[in-house]
């Protein structure tokens, strides 16, 4: 029997996912007690009402995210984000920088590459933010895009190091359209293969980021 693996972080309201950018502000747009006057006796619903920030809990980057005149949220086909063949590479407490010789023992062509660093231990607290965090090398991102990596998802507060204005890991992977998911979580219940991976965005335009409900599907 196949079972569904959940690997994103929940939202809520307030919450920070990257220290410096807005919070998401969640409340209700009409509140059951006000919709009694709505509807029949005894029948209420609530409207929920969100301003966020697209770069908010799991979220996934399009090419857009880095390139003015490429593919934004919208521009996913499914084929690109859904039912994709995943493996895991574990890198817990390996150091900051994953490098390429972590990748080169797999067969990457064609798979959502799943980077386990165990980074999410520290999701919501200062340490998740403190500069500290792994991160894809360059070199790492150039050996994924050369192997035709279909995406690349981390459980990490950002696949480049923060300090790098560069962002070559974005720029590499983003420039010949391989999807980037930040923020994962979970990542030890997967198998180290074997499994289907799922992050999709709604289809909103202009948008180069946008929150998903990444899951995997294993045998």
């Amino acid at each position: 029997m196949a079972r569904l693996i959940d690997l994103s972080h929940e939202i809520e309201n307030g919450m920070v996912t990257y220290r410096g950018l807005p919070a998401p502000a969640i409340s209700d747009w009409l509140t059951r007690e006000a919709s009694r006057a709505r509807y029949g006796p005894g029948t209420t619903f609530q409207i929920g009402k969100i301003e966020l920030l697209p770069n908010t809990g799991t979220y996934i980057d399009a090419p857009f995210h880095r390139y003015a005149d490429q593919a934004d949220i919208a521009g996913y086909s499914l084929e690109a984000v859904a039912d994709l063949p995943g493996i895991v590479v574990r890198v817990s407490g390996t150091g900051r920088p994953i490098d390429r010789a972590r990748f080169t023992a797999h067969t990457v062509k064609g798979k959502a590459v799943i980077i386990h660093t165990g980074w999410d231990a520290h999701w919501r607290t200062d340490t998740y933010s403190a500069g500290q965090h792994p991160f894809v090398t360059k070199q790492a991102a150039e050996y994924l895009a050369e192997s035709g990596a279909a995406l690349v998802g981390i459980d990490s507060l950002n696949i480049d190091d923060d300090k790098d204005g560069s962002r070559p890991a974005h720029t590499t992977l983003l420039g010949v359209g391989i999807a980037i998911v930040e923020h994962m979580t979970n990542l030890s219940a997967l198998p180290d293969g074997n499994f289907r991976f799922f992050a999709v965005p709604p289809r909103v335009k202009g948008m180069g980021s946008f929150p998903v409900r990444a899951f995997a599907l294993c045998p």
